[in-house]
């Protein structure tokens, strides 16, 4: 076996959620999601197939998301595994519904960082081990990251 880390290219200003389903109708369930969920809202969705053809069925509101989607998915190459690009929307808006959704076996991440995805590959093929979700911890926050915090949450409408 050997391990690979894939990083993951993330568009300026997008966040991108990455997990697990089990079925092909996984795509038009995910678009259903999303479109519902933030309505006016970009996006771009990728899932690989493991069976059959073994495609990446792809579907997006933004062309340019849905190629990075597919990008990004290829880079990976795991069964069962799907990317969502967003742009106008943030995670925390559509990870809920995601997660309800009956196909979805797992979220690895939901970020705007950095990401890199440790795939393991065997001779039957490739399969998501976890992933390294933006940079290590530089300290503790001190009483001004607390209200640095606090005012960001404010700002970007998350709190009164």
């Amino acid at each position: 076996m050997e391990f690979q880390a894939v990083k993951i290219q993330t568009p300026e200003g997008a966040n991108v959620v990455l997990g697990q389903s089990h079925f092909i109708k996984t795509i038009e369930d995910l678009y259903e999601i999303l479109v519902s969920s933030v309505p006016g809202g970009k996006f771009g969705i990728a899932f690989c197939e493991s069976s059959g053809p073994c495609l990446i069925r792809s579907v997006g509101t933004d062309e340019a998301l849905r190629e990075e989607a597919v990008g990004n998915a290829q880079a990976v190459g795991a069964g069962h595994f799907f990317v969502v690009i967003l742009r106008d929307a943030y995670p925390i808006n559509v990870l809920n519904a995601i997660k309800q959704c009956q196909e979805v076996c797992s979220i690895y991440c939901a970020s705007a960082n950095p990401i890199e995805v440790i795939v393991a590959i065997t001779p039957q093929g490739r399969g998501v081990m976890g992933v390294v979700d933006g940079l290590p911890p530089k300290g503790v926050e001190t009483a001004g990251d607390v209200a640095a915090r606090k005012d960001f949450l404010r700002k970007i409408g998350y709190k009164l």
